[in-house]
């Protein structure tokens, strides 16, 4: 048999019989043959891959179950479709930049989902110098023409939960953040310091940490130990909040008689501990898969796709906040 023919049939191309490509595939399957992903991206084919790095400390990424149910959509997103995903943990910024150019470079990878974006992101630069599809996983949509986002609104997630903590007359606030240069993370900061106003009863104050368990410590034992001790305080992930409640019962600070505790992220971690954490709940499962879809078509795409809002947030009551004590 011709090798056209071999290659008609394996790719689906028309130019042989039926019978000829089932007797193709056939003989594929039996001696286990797979397409060599590397050879097909340098003929013009598709790498069959979409790539994912994480610029994250690497012993915080095994406490936040953020990531693991990212990933988890995301190859939920992939199935049925034989792409791959290619994953990588870097040490910094710079690390991460090289990635993409060494992927695109070397045809590993068809297109990349980003995430923690930042408000001047070299990442989305180098993205679009290089042509590459992308797919980021944001707070807001994309600019026209820009790489498209899946996207939930963390300013309106802040006054979410900011709106149910004044009801319950809490006017002292404390927001325990991670790094102010992720644009998530500066939206909410800029929320809570809004929030404020020109109303000399309400305090609001924003502690930055780099989302560890110890950083989280120490941010709510200083914030405890003040003059004036905040009535809530809000976390921005899961193991922060865990940590402010272990600081809290360290101090002898009762939860939620004397603080208010509130978590943006949800967990079975915060669901397990007592009192149990209130928080806001998303379906981060479905906000990878659909950031996966989106890149799959992106990646099929002439121009940028219009972004895509995520799953709805929706806050879950728990017994960390109550109503503040006269």
């Amino acid at each position: 048999m011709s090798i056209s023919a071999v290659s008609f049939a394996l790719n689906g191309r028309p130019g042989v019989s039926e019978a000829t490509r089932e007797r193709v595939r056939q003989v594929a399957r039996d001696l286990d043959w797979q397409p060599h992903t590397a050879a097909r991206a340098l003929g013009g084919a598709k790498a069959g891959s979409i790539g994912f790095v994480l610029n994250r400390p690497a012993r915080t990424l095994g406490t936040e179950s953020f990531f693991g149910d990212l990933i988890s959509g995301i190859q939920l997103g992939l199935t049925g479709t034989h792409i791959g995903m290619t994953l990588l943990v870097a040490r910094d910024a710079e690390e991460e930049l090289e990635t993409y150019r060494d992927w695109w470079r070397g045809h590993r990878v068809d297109g990349v989902i980003v995430i923690d974006p930042r408000r001047d992101d070299d990442r989305l630069r180098l993205l679009a110098e290089l042509g590459m599809p992308s797919v980021v996983v944001g707070s807001h949509p994309s600019p026209a023409g820009a790489a498209p986002s899946v996207w939930i609104d963390d300013s309106d997630a802040t006054d979410t939960v900011l709106r149910y903590l004044r009801a319950l007359g809490h006017r002292r606030i404390a927001h325990v953040s991670g790094p102010p240069e992720f644009e998530h993370t500066a939206l909410r900061i800029d929320r809570v310091r809004a929030f404020a106003g020109d109303d000399p009863d309400d305090r609001t104050e924003s502690v930055p940490t780099d989302y560890s368990a110890e950083a989280g410590a120490a941010a709510t034992r200083r914030l405890l130990s003040g003059a004036t001790r905040p009535t809530a305080i809000v976390f921005d992930n899961d193991v922060l909040a865990v940590a402010g409640l272990g600081v809290a019962s360290e101090m002898g600070v009762r939860v939620p008689q004397d603080v208010s505790i509130v978590s943006f992220d949800d967990s079975a971690m915060i669901r397990l501990v007592r009192p149990a954490i209130t928080s806001l709940t998303r379906d981060t499962v479905e906000l990878g898969q659909r950031a996966a879809v989106l890149l799959r078509e992106q990646i099929e795409a002439d121009t940028a796709l219009p972004s895509r809002p995520g799953p709805e947030l929706t806050l879950s009551v728990r017994e960390s906040t109550a109503r503040v004590t006269p």
